[in-house]
């Protein structure tokens, strides 16, 4: 019986041009065999020659410009905490609060990402940046849902529940999951907390074939941030969602260790407005700052890379001053409930693939583990954000950097987003939070102390 299964497994990889995933059957242990065989007969083969196709399509566009196809967003549906009056930011507010404290609100944290960069191989979720409390950034993020929770409940006197989504890869999943349970979820209830992973994809090589990693074993990698929406459907998010009454929905990534996790004023915002999709951004620091860019592309909302548009378009400014490309993506963003069931359910084989070409250790016809010096190969990843071109109501909201945006990314040595860059932003703005409340700081002098600088 075994021996029919892989001899219609051999049938199906033939169909798709990718036999050669058996070459070494013969010499394989059972145990080896039932493994490959189990991988290759759960991949959806269909779906994933079709994504090759669409990141092929993508490759042979690569590096062309796309000014002549943006256009900027409109005035009025850009809001902006520098420009909203006191009346109504607490109106945006109540607003969240309202829906907070019914229960009808659930947070999405991306957090696959390990610290390799910082050199640490656990999530970077774990990671301690150095404060004097010594939180991580999972507790930081952890209190930040109870004091909003908190904060609902005080305005409404109804005591709703947040509930926390954290999508993980196949290497941060059961770290992930372990810490949260050594302690006690940071005072959070554990059913509100709920891990899961992102999907993978194969690798290929530039030809099309799928890249062997071990003789029993493809090559595979994690499918971007963008994954999200194919794991909402997978792992049974969608469901759980839909079953809770949950209603709206913030993301964002888990480096970021000033986000506003669940941000009453952005997603008020963004209820009085009636939006289904949004993009929190911050003003571009310089014309060429090496960010994605929020605008609409033939006619679609989208975040353009830096690397997508001319200097001349980069440095357009309008009649204040300021620039007309100058909403900067920093990854939190807002979707309806029924937004995100429409893009799972209908959209998200459609989502655009992009190509991250990379050097792939492989198998060679001999057997042998080969690891190229130059990139031999592609994993397909799609991006979070990609999604926005869904969207018929689409709103952004403008925050300010030196409060909500300082992510971790590199070691100690680096010119920014280091641990020290994270650790005095965060100092900075408590220092400003404290003088705004009326708190005189002193210094060991006992002379008031100056305020600190934001990095």
């Amino acid at each position: 019986m075994a021996n029919l299964d892989v001899v219609k497994l051999r049938k199906e990889l033939q169909r798709f041009g990718q036999e050669h995933l058996l070459q070494f059957w013969d010499e394989l242990s059972e145990d080896h065999q039932n493994e490959l065989y189990n991988e290759l007969s759960a991949l959806d083969m269909e779906e994933v020659q079709e994504y090759f196709k669409k990141t092929v399509v993508e490759m042979s566009h690569a590096g062309e410009k796309l000014d002549d196809r943006m256009q900027p967003l409109t005035e009025s549906q850009c809001g902006s905490i520098a420009k909203s009056t006191d009346q109504d930011l607490a109106h945006y507010e109540n607003l969240s609060l309202e829906e907070i404290s019914k229960g009808k609100v659930g947070i999405l944290l991306l957090a696959g990402g390990q610290g390799t960069r910082l050199g640490t191989s656990y999530p970077k979720g774990m990671y301690n940046v150095g404060l004097p409390s010594e939180k991580t950034l999972f507790q930081l993020q952890s209190e930040r849902i109870l004091s909003l929770q908190r904060l609902a409940e005080k305005k409404t006197g109804r005591s709703g529940k947040i509930t926390w989504y954290i999508m993980t890869s196949a290497s941060t999943v059961k770290p992930t999951s372990q810490f949260f349970e050594n302690n006690d979820y940071f005072g959070l209830e554990a059913e509100n907390v709920v891990v899961f992973q992102q999907g993978t994809l194969p690798c290929f090589t530039f030809e099309g074939k799928m890249i062997l990693g071990e003789k029993y074993k493809l090559s595979i990698a994690p499918d971007g941030n963008g994954g999200l929406y194919r794991a909402l459907r997978n792992e049974g998010i969608l469901k759980d969602m839909k079953k809770k009454g949950i209603k709206f929905i913030q993301l964002y990534c888990v480096d970021n260790i000033l986000v506003k996790v669940g941000d009453p004023l952005f997603m008020g915002y963004c209820l009085s407005k009636g939006a289904e999709c949004a993009n929190k951004v911050v003003p571009k620091g310089f014309p060429t700052e090496a960010v994605g860019i929020t605008c609409k592309v033939d006619g679609h909302y989208q975040v353009v890379e830096y690397s997508e548009i001319t200097q001349k378009s980069a440095e357009k400014r309008n009649r204040d001053g300021s620039l007309v490309y100058g909403a900067a993506n920093i990854c939190i963003h807002f979707f309806t409930f029924d937004f995100i069931e429409r893009v799972v359910m209908f959209n998200e084989r459609s989502l655009q693939h992009h190509v991250a070409k990379k050097k792939i250790p492989y198998v060679d016809s001999a057997g042998v583990l080969v690891k190229p010096d130059k990139p031999n190969g592609i994993k397909m990843e799609k991006f979070v954000f990609d999604v926005f071109r869904f969207a018929k109501n689409f709103v952004v909201w403008e925050c300010l950097r030196d409060e909500e945006f300082a992510p971790l990314k590199n070691a100690e040595g680096a010119s920014d987003f280091t641990p020290t860059h994270c650790r005095n932003s965060l100092l900075a703005l408590h220092q400003k939070w404290l003088r705004i409340a009326g708190a005189k700081l002193i210094n060991e002098a006992g002379e008031e102390a100056r305020q600190m600088g934001s990095p």
